[in-house]
C-alpha cells in the first residue's frame, strides 16, 4: 500500500462484493440531495444505488399486534426517489458491465477538498472491443436542487457503434427491513405514484405524488451531447421512468463526451403549478454555464468550508485522511434550510429510515456551531419549526403544559413503535435546550434566542416538573420516574442520571433565558408569558426542582448510579456473547442486567460535569468502561473525550481511533446502510474536546490542550462570538491566532486569556 492521500478516498480495484459499502463511502451530497456513489453504469442497482432528499417522505400506518394509547401510530420514512444518476452503454450492441467481459483498469476517488467524484475504468468486451471510461459527478453546494456528470468515452481499438441510454429512472424502491430495526421500511405498496411525463430535445420531467403524505416531486434531467444530436427515441413506459438513447459510430482513439444535469424540486419548497417552470431554469442555467463552471464554483464553496472546518494532525496520515473525510460527510448531511435536519444516516443511505434523532443536538451541533454556525442555527430553527407537533405530543402523552418532542422523526411525529427505548428518552427535550445553549453561548447570536430559542427552551423546560415530584421519602428530593437515558440496554427506569442531570441543567438554563429576557427584552418575554399561557409560579418550581433534583452519589462505590436499581444487578457475563445484544437476545434479559449499549453517565460527564471532581469521573469512568458494550456508534467518542480529561491518554486515542475509523474501515458491519454521523462528528468531538479539553463553564470557552505522544501537532478553527481562532497544538507549546473578528476571549488551562488587534497571536505552554 502506497502513502495515503489525506484529502483522497480512493479504490483502484473493483469488487463486487464490497460496491455496497463503496456506494455510501463515495456518496455525494450537499444537505438536500444525497446520491449513493454506484457508478454511471449502475452495476450495483437496485435499492443499494439509491438518490435520497432531505425531509422528503412518505408515510405509512404503524401496526401493533397489541394497541396502547398514545403508541406511535404513523411512520415517517425517506424515499428512495427516482434514479437519473445511471448511464447504459453499448458497444456494437454489447452492453457495457463490469461483471462481463474483462476489467483491463480500475480507478475511483472521491476529493474531498473539490467535492468531486472521479472513477476510471478500461474495460473489454466479450466481443474484443476495448473502451477506456472517464467520468466525474458532483452534488452542488452552491445550488440546493443540482447535481451534475461528465462522462467520456473512448474507443481503443477500432471502428465501433456506441449506444448510449440515459433517463430517470422510477423503478426504485426502498430497501427492505428484514429482521433488523436499524434497516430500511416495511413497504407494502409504492409511495411514489405517476403524475405526468414531459420532455422535449434537451430536457426530461417526472412529475410523482406520494401516496400519503401528499408531497409533490418533480425529477428532471437534461443534457449536452458532443455532435449532432442523432435519433432520439423514446426506451422507457412513463410509468417506468423516462429515457434517451443515442448512436454513435466512433473510430479508433476517438472520444464521446456527454455532459448531464439532473435536478429534484418538490412541493415542500415550490409550488406545484411552478415545479416545471423552476426545474427548466435551474436546468438551462446549468447548462449555460456549463460542467466545468460548476466544477469551479464547488471548488470555491469548498474552499471556504475547508479554511473553516479542516482538522488537521500531524503524525497519522490515516487518521488525516479519516477526519477529513468524516468532516466532508457531515457538510453533506447537514440540512441548512431550517426545514430539514441530520438523519442519523445523513444523506448516504436508508439506515433508521432517514429518521433524525437527538445525534444532531449531542454530537453533530458542537460541530457546526464551531465551525458553521449558520448551518447550527439552520438545525435549531428545524425544532423550533416543529414545537407545534411536539405540543401535541406532550398532550397526548398526558402532559397539561409544554413540549414533547419524539425520539425519531422526520416531519414531527414519533416514529418510535418501541416505546420502551424511544418515547421513554424524555431526555431529548434537555438534549435540544443543552444544544440551544451551546449555540448561543459560542454564537451569541440573540437574534436566534428572541425569534425561536427562548420558547425552545421554555417551552421543552415545563415538562420536567410534570414527569417528575419532590419525593417526601426521599427527604423531598426531585425524582423522576419511568424513563429510558441515553442507554437502550437498560430500559424505563427511575431516575436515570444522565436524564435528571440534564434536565437540572436544563431547568437552570430555562431560568437564565428568563431573566435575560426581563432585564433585556422585557416585551419578549411578556409576549411569551401569553402566549404559552405561562404560570406566576412556574419558574419557582423550576428552581425548587433543579435545586433539590436527585442526584445520588454511591456511598461504596463512589460512582453515580445509572439509576435506581443498576447497581443492583449481575454483570452479564455470557461467554458466548454475540454482538449486538439487540439482535441476539430478548430485551428482558438483557435489561436484568448490569450491560450498558453506550455512554450514558460518562455522556453526563461531558455534557454537564463541571463541577464533578476528576476523581469522581474517574471511578466513573473505569465503571462503566466495563460494563459497555459499545453496540452504539455513538459510544467510543464519549468514552475517549473523558478518557483524554482524566489522563487516560492510551485508552482516549485507542477510542478516538476507533470513532474515526469506524465508517471507513465498516468496523460495525453496517456502513452499506449509511454513514454513522453521529460517530462522525464523535472524531471531532475526540480531537477538540478530548485532546484539546473544549468545555464551555460559565458560558466560556475554555481549553486543556494535550498531545498524544505518537502525534506531531495537531490544529483547529473555531468560530467564539463572531471572532474566528485557530488552536495549533505542538510538542512545545499551544497557539492560539485571531484570523477575523474583533476580538476572543477564553480560558486556557484554566487561566482567562484575550485575542484582538493588539495581541492578534498567542503562544501559551502546552502544560500548565
Amino acid at each position: 500500500m502506497g502513502p495515503i492521500d489525506t484529502w483522497t478516498l480512493r479504490r483502484d480495484s473493483f469488487d463486487p462484493a464490497t460496491q455496497a459499502l463503496d456506494a455510501t463511502l463515495f456518496a455525494l451530497g450537499n444537505g438536500f440531495i444525497g446520491l449513493r456513489g454506484v457508478g454511471d453504469e449502475g452495476a450495483l442497482g437496485g435499492a443499494h444505488d439509491g438518490c435520497y432528499l432531505n425531509g422528503f417522505h412518505d408515510t405509512a400506518d404503524i401496526h401493533h399486534p397489541e394497541h396502547a394509547f398514545g403508541l406511535a401510530r404513523r411512520n415517517e420514512f425517506m424515499l428512495s426517489v427516482p434514479n437519473a444518476k445511471r448511464l447504459a452503454l453499448w458497444i456494437d450492441g454489447e452492453r457495457i458491465d463490469l461483471r462481463q467481459g474483462a476489467l483491463l483498469g480500475y480507478a475511483q476517488a472521491l476529493d474531498f477538498r473539490r467535492g468531486v467524484l472521479e472513477r476510471r475504468l478500461e474495460w473489454q468486451s466479450p466481443g474484443g472491443r476495448r473502451v477506456c471510461i472517464e467520468s466525474r459527478r458532483l452534488v452542488c453546494q452552491q445550488r440546493r436542487t443540482l447535481w451534475a456528470a461528465r462522462t467520456e468515452i473512448e474507443v481503443l481499438n477500432g471502428d465501433a457503434v456506441l449506444t448510449l441510454q440515459l433517463g430517470i429512472d422510477a423503478r426504485v424502491g426502498n430497501l427492505a427491513a428484514g429482521d433488523d430495526p436499524r434497516v430500511g421500511s416495511h413497504l407494502k405498496e409504492a409511495p411514489l405514484l405517476l403524475q405526468s411525463a414531459e420532455q422535449d430535445a434537451h430536457g426530461l420531467h417526472l412529475r410523482q405524488r406520494t401516496r400519503h403524505s401528499g408531497l409533490a416531486l418533480l425529477s428532471s434531467l437534461a443534457w449536452t451531447l458532443d455532435g449532432d444530436e442523432g435519433a432520439a427515441l423514446p426506451a422507457l413506459d412513463p410509468a417506468d421512468g423516462l429515457a434517451r438513447r443515442f448512436e454513435r459510430r466512433l473510430a479508433a482513439g476517438q472520444a464521446l463526451r456527454l455532459d448531464r444535469f439532473g435536478s429534484y424540486h418538490t412541493s415542500q419548497d415550490v409550488a406545484d403549478d411552478a415545479l416545471l417552470a423552476t426545474a427548466t431554469t435551474t436546468l438551462a442555467q446549468a447548462r449555460r454555464d456549463g460542467f466545468d463552471a460548476l466544477c469551479d464554483e464547488q471548488a470555491a464553496v469548498l474552499e471556504r468550508y475547508w479554511s473553516q472546518a479542516d482538522l488537521r494532525l500531524d503524525g497519522d496520515d490515516r487518521l488525516q485522511q479519516a477526519l477529513r473525510f468524516n468532516a466532508w460527510h457531515l457538510l453533506q448531511s447537514a440540512g441548512r434550510d431550517g426545514r430539514s435536519n441530520i438523519a442519523a444516516k445523513g444523506l448516504t443511505g436508508e439506515g433508521y429510515e432517514g429518521h433524525t434523532f437527538w445525534d444532531t443536538e449531542v454530537y453533530v451541533l458542537p460541530f457546526f456551531a464551531a465551525t458553521q454556525p449558520a448551518t447550527a442555527r439552520a438545525l435549531l430553527e428545524y425544532r423550533h419549526r416543529l414545537l407545534p407537533a411536539a405540543r401535541e405530543r406532550a398532550r397526548e402523552l398526558g402532559h397539561a403544559r409544554g413540549a414533547r418532542y419524539p425520539w425519531r422523526t422526520i416531519a414531527g411525529g414519533e416514529c418510535s413503535a418501541y416505546f420502551l427505548a424511544g418515547t421513554a428518552q424524555v431526555h431529548l427535550n434537555a438534549d435540544i435546550a443543552h444544544a440551544v445553549q451551546l449555540y448561543w453561548d459560542s454564537s451569541g447570536d440573540d437574534d436566534f434566542m428572541l425569534r425561536h430559542g427562548a420558547e425552545l427552551v421554555i417551552e421543552t423546560a415545563r415538562i420536567w416538573t410534570e414527569l417528575g415530584h419532590h419525593d417526601a421519602r426521599r427527604g423531598g428530593a426531585f425524582v423522576i420516574p419511568g424513563v429510558t437515558g441515553p442507554d437502550e440496554y437498560t430500559a424505563l427506569v427511575d431516575n436515570n442520571w444522565y436524564t435528571n442531570r440534564m434536565a437540572q441543567r436544563h431547568l437552570r438554563f430555562a431560568l437564565r433565558v428568563r431573566d435575560w429576557l426581563a432585564a433585556e427584552h422585557p416585551s419578549r418575554l411578556a409576549e411569551l408569558t401569553q402566549q404559552l399561557v405561562l404560570d406566576p409560579g412556574e419558574p419557582a418550581a423550576w428552581q425548587r426542582a433543579a435545586e433539590s433534583m436527585w442526584l445520588p452519589l454511591d456511598a461504596t462505590l463512589g460512582v453515580h448510579p445509572q439509576d435506581d436499581g443498576f447497581l443492583h444487578k449481575p454483570r452479564w457475563t455470557r461467554a458466548d456473547t454475540q454482538h449486538p445484544l439487540l439482535l441476539h437476545y430478548h430485551p428482558l434479559e438483557i435489561y436484568r442486567h448490569q450491560v450498558c449499549k453506550q455512554a450514558d453517565v460518562v455522556l453526563a460527564l461531558l455534557l454537564a460535569g463541571d463541577d464533578i471532581d476528576a476523581g469522581t469521573k474517574a471511578r466513573d469512568f473505569d465503571h462503566y468502561a466495563a460494563v459497555t458494550t459499545h453496540d452504539s456508534s455513538l459510544s467510543y467518542c464519549i468514552f475517549g473525550v473523558i478518557a483524554a480529561e482524566i489522563g487516560r491518554h492510551d485508552q482516549a486515542l485507542d477510542y478516538f481511533e476507533r470513532t474515526a475509523l469506524l465508517d471507513l474501515h465498516d468496523t460495525h458491519g453496517n456502513t452499506a446502510h449509511g454513514v454513522h454521523t453521529a460517530a462522525m462528528a464523535g472524531s471531532w468531538l475526540g480531537l477538540v474536546q478530548g485532546f484539546a479539553g473544549l468545555r464551555w463553564p460559565g458560558g466560556r470557552a475554555s481549553f486543556r490542550p494535550q498531545l498524544p505522544a505518537r502525534w506531531q501537532g495537531y490544529a483547529f478553527r473555531l468560530w467564539l462570538r463572531g471572532a474566528q481562532i485557530e488552536v495549533a497544538v505542538t510538542p512545545g507549546d499551544v497557539t492560539y491566532r485571531l484570523l477575523h473578528g474583533e476580538a476572543a476571549r477564553f480560558l486556557h488551562h484554566g487561566t482567562p486569556q484575550r485575542l484582538d488587534a493588539g495581541t492578534p497571536l498567542l503562544h501559551l505552554p502546552l502544560h500548565p
